[in-house]
């Protein structure tokens, strides 16, 4: 870290030069070669998000998630209606994996225009969505359109206990910056969060390696991967946790 000082002698942060706030998020449909994120719309989207979270026999995706599980789809949709609508989260539908439709959700959420930082979460990916290369293509999508924006932080947080969650923010190359204990309540239970980020200066690198991964040629005729992306990202962590 450099190191910078005031008038005073007092350490100071980096200046940022020019810097002015980002735009938010645009409600736009984000356009990959294994999936496609389209604003959520409960008409398009609740029928096919609900039955590929029927996938879902044990009702796994839930248990960290703070609402959830829909026993029917007037359930479900009576919960997509208002979150469609924000600006804050922004939610997406993800269409793509082995499913036709909806598979899956994401949001942009924590949206700070003036100091340039945003968050992934309400991550919701049904077993259709799950381990497939529009999963990961997904996740890059949103990471592009938002540092491609202009802004200089990425945030990634989850339950603590989390583990799935955790692996998966390291695999997309965030690095681990603590855990804030006891910062919620949720379906009644405390909540320890893990914070996990990537930042502007990281971002080329991880292009390169999402791109490395997401390319054809890296999977075999059976589909199986020749790269991971753990290993192409690990190089960019700069903190494991």
């Amino acid at each position: 870290m450099t190191s910078h000082t005031n008038p005073l002698g007092q350490p100071i942060g980096s200046p940022v030069p020019g810097w002015t706030a980002r735009s938010a998020p645009a409600r736009e449909a984000l356009e990959g070669r294994w999936c496609r994120l389209e604003p959520l719309d409960p008409e398009r989207h609740a029928a096919s998000l609900f039955a590929a979270n029927r996938h879902d026999v044990e009702g796994r995706n839930w248990t960290y998630l703070p609402y959830g599980p829909f026993d029917t789809l007037s359930a479900y949709r009576a919960w997509l209606e208002p979150a469609s609508r924000g600006s804050d989260p922004l939610f997406y539908a993800v269409l793509g994996g082995r499913g036709d439709g909806a598979t899956g959700v994401a949001s942009f959420l924590r949206i700070d225009p003036g100091h340039g930082s945003i968050e992934v979460g309400h991550i919701n990916f049904s077993p259709l969505l799950q381990r497939t290369p529009a999963a990961t293509e997904a996740m890059f999508l949103m990471m592009e359109h938002a540092f491609e924006r202009g802004y200089r932080r990425y945030e990634w947080k989850c339950n603590a206990l989390n583990a799935a969650s955790r692996r998966a923010a390291q695999r997309l190359g965030l690095s681990f910056e603590g855990v804030f204990r006891q910062a919620g309540v949720v379906k009644g239970c405390n909540r320890d969060t893990a914070w996990y980020a990537a930042i502007d200066r990281e971002w080329p690198a991880l292009r390169d390696a999402f791109r490395r991964w997401l390319d054809p040629a890296n999977f075999d005729a059976q589909g199986q991967q020749r790269t991971s992306l753990s290993e192409l990202t690990a190089p960019i962590l700069v903190r494991r946790g």
